[in-house]
This record gives C-alpha cells, sequence and structure tokens, in this order.
C-alpha cells in the first residue's frame, strides 16, 4: 500500500509544491473517489490557495457543480478572449446562476497588447499561437499569481496527448511549481454523460451541433462522429492546446499588466 501524503501546510511553508509532493497526493488519493477528494483537498486546505480554471466548455458544467456541493465561494476563473461563442458567454452565466457560483472572475487581455499585436482581431488567422498568447495566456498567468494551485476540467479520453493524465501534476508553465489539480483526470465519457443525467445539470448548446469540444469561434469546428472530440480546435494546424497546459508556453507579462477582474 502507497504512503499516505503528508499534509501540506501552506500557512508555515513556500507557497509552491514539488513534484514529489504532487506524487505522494497522488498515491493518497489513489482509488478516492472524486467527490471525496474534493471535500478533503478543500476543507483542509491541501493545495492552498486554490482556483478553479473553466472554460464553460461542453463538459465544465460537471466540476463546477462538483467543486459547488464542496464550496460554491472557490474561485473560478473564465477567459474572456472576446473571441467566444455567443452560446457560451449565455452558458457561462446560466450555469454559474444554476450552480449558484459566488466567485466568478472574468479574466480579458490587455487592451494595450491587444492594440499593439492584434490591431485587426485577426491574428488567429495566421498566428493561433500568438493570438492564444495575448488572449489565454497571459491574461491567467497574471491571474494566478495569487494562486497556488489550479482545478481544470482535463479529461485523459479528450485527446492522445490527454491520455495518462494525473489528477495531481507540477504546473509546467509555471517556474514557481505551482500545483495542478485534473479531478476528473480518469473519468469517461460515459461517466460524465451520467453525471449530466444524474444530476440535471444543463448542456452546452452548441454540443448538439456536433461540437464536443468548445473555445473560441474561429478556432472551433464541428466533429464528425468518432473523431477525437479535440479534433475540431485549430483544425488545419499543428496545435491541439491553446497553450495554458503546455510547457514553455508561460509569457513575459507587459509591465504594470493586470487581469480585469
Amino acid at each position: 500500500m502507497a504512503e499516505p501524503a503528508r499534509r501540506i501546510d501552506l500557512l508555515d511553508t513556500a507557497p509552491r509544491f514539488t513534484a514529489a509532493q504532487a506524487d505522494a497526493l497522488n498515491a493518497r488519493f489513489a482509488g478516492v473517489s472524486t467527490h471525496e477528494m474534493l471535500a478533503e483537498l478543500l476543507r483542509e486546505g491541501l493545495a492552498g490557495r486554490i482556483a478553479a480554471v473553466s472554460s464553460f466548455g461542453a463538459e465544465s458544467a460537471v466540476l463546477l457543480h462538483l467543486l459547488a456541493s464542496v464550496d460554491r465561494a472557490v474561485p473560478v476563473l473564465f477567459l474572456d478572449t472576446g473571441k467566444h461563442f455567443p452560446e457560451t458567454l449565455a452558458y457561462r452565466d446560466e450555469l454559474a446562476a444554476r450552480i449558484g457560483l459566488t466567485n466568478l472572475i472574468n479574466l480579458t487581455p490587455d487592451a494595450d497588447l491587444l492594440a499593439k499585436r492584434d490591431e485587426t482581431g485577426l491574428r488567429w488567422s495566421y498566428d493561433p499561437d500568438g493570438c492564444c498568447e495575448i488572449r489565454k495566456v497571459a491574461p491567467l498567468a497574471a491571474a494566478l499569481v495569487g494562486f497556488d494551485s489550479s482545478f481544470t476540467g482535463r479529461k485523459g479520453f479528450q485527446s492522445k496527448t490527454r491520455a495518462g493524465l494525473a489528477r495531481f501534476e507540477i504546473d509546467t508553465t509555471d517556474a514557481a511549481g505551482r500545483l495542478k489539480v485534473n479531478p476528473l483526470a480518469d473519468w469517461s465519457a460515459d461517466q460524465i454523460e451520467a453525471y449530466f443525467t444524474a444530476t440535471g445539470l444543463p448542456a452546452h448548446p452548441l454540443v448538439e451541433q456536433g461540437y464536443p469540444s468548445i473555445g473560441c469561434s474561429p478556432c472551433t469546428t464541428r466533429v464528425a462522429p468518432g473523431e477525437d472530440p479535440r479534433s475540431g480546435r485549430w483544425k488545419g494546424w499543428d496545435k491541439t492546446e491553446c497553450g495554458i497546459h503546455v510547457e514553455g508556453a508561460a509569457t513575459e507579462l507587459p509591465p504594470g499588466y493586470d487581469p480585469a477582474f
């Protein structure tokens, strides 16, 4: 039997984590239900100051509902890129009200940075990595400075690049060793669907239109049955992630940059 993880008291130690601590948390919560893990994690403060990063996409409701069932005040960071489908923004508002989230934080790109590097708003069409850096990576990096860890909704079944995802890992985009928690890492598509059915949570309106993975509207297309759920993201480009979960994607923030809270 694996040795249980020690309690990580971030009030008395440096507010960052090591790979060994992430491994210890994976061992401690091996075989523990997702809800029980979240309850213990939040109530005991094992992850320090933590926020959830949510796209309010196709499957986001599951994690948000689980978190709200433990603590509705968990900060939820939404990257309002200015390029979302109108349906996503409406779904964000509906879901937040339905679940009772009390700490939804909308992050927006720096206006000066947009003016300098994406004046026409068309950077996505010739440099999607650069567009994601301005509209997602930089605002999130600035917002996460105040947190020790973050929840993500990533799941192993979503793509080949996410297969084998662990519940706890070190955020490779953060040199200081922020912890990244993936509560649904080992959930299957059937489990996600069953949770929606059991709770009566509303589905994102674009799912039934053939969008199993939903990002910004210019870079999201429909997916044919049987295709990788994320194959509709950045179709035609050698790109599978926006950058917020990719090693080396951390960006230098503009002087005095402050996300719009």
